[in-house]
């Protein structure tokens, strides 16, 4: 059972986070001052990403809205894995264009469990990504994610067992439910920001690292029983 912590913001955080137990780290490239939490500037991500070197796998989060700017962005970066998730969506031409210049980078394709429509939604993106994460919508911030609260697990479930490709969970999941996400779901992964992060007035400031260890300890412990 992997775990994967979003939204990172200093080479510190990450370290601290991998250190608590966290497998894969998760950093937004965007405007501060946009609509993403948590954004940092590429050159922010490059500290995070150097500092981090072998010791977890680099998830860069493009919020790029065209494939010439998520490609070059991802070149500078080189991330482990590319995750889209808000203002473009791939394709089998772009995964097979991101091969040509980045073979090492996997995609990953977000999909947001709004419906059993979402079932049709992973099984056409399990073509062409090499992993899926399956969140929740937000009615705040543009895309798939950040919201900060759960969905329907048992269409997570069905998609686990209908695509052949890992699986990640996320959605609003935090120490005080990732065990019982795990037992109806059964996926590859585990992801968290919104429960493992320090909140003022509705906004997320940083990384709460004793939460982040218990959710990386609960969702260990689960996957063993």
């Amino acid at each position: 059972m992997i775990t994967q912590i979003y939204s990172i913001q200093t080479a510190k955080e990450a370290i601290d986070c991998i250190n608590a137990g966290a497998d894969r780290i998760g950093v937004l490239v965007g405007p501060k001052d946009g609509p993403f939490p948590c954004a940092i500037s590429e050159e922010t991500a490059l500290e995070i990403f150097t500092a981090i070197g072998d010791k977890a796998v680099k998830v860069l989060i493009s919020v790029q809205d065209n494939e010439r700017d998520i490609i070059a962005q991802t070149k500078k970066l080189q991330p482990d894995v590319l995750h889209l998730c808000a203002n473009f969506e791939g394709s089998p031409e772009f995964r097979k264009k991101l091969y040509e210049y980045l073979p090492q980078v996997k995609l990953m394709e977000a999909v947001g469990v709004t419906g059993e429509e979402s079932i049709n939604d992973a099984i056409r993106k399990s073509e062409f990504a090499d992993i899926l994460i399956l969140d929740s919508v937000s009615t705040t911030v543009p895309g798939v994610g950040a919201a900060g609260v759960t969905h329907d697990w048992s269409i997570d479930r069905e998609i686990v067992n209908r695509v052949p490709i890992p699986v990640i969970l996320a959605g609003g999941l935090g120490p005080d439910n990732v065990e019982e996400a795990i037992r109806a779901v059964n996926p590859f992964g585990v992801d968290s920001l919104t429960k493992t992060s320090v909140k003022e007035n509705g906004k997320l400031l940083y990384k709460d690292i004793e939460l982040v260890r218990q959710f990386c300890e609960r969702a260990k412990n689960a996957a063993k029983n």
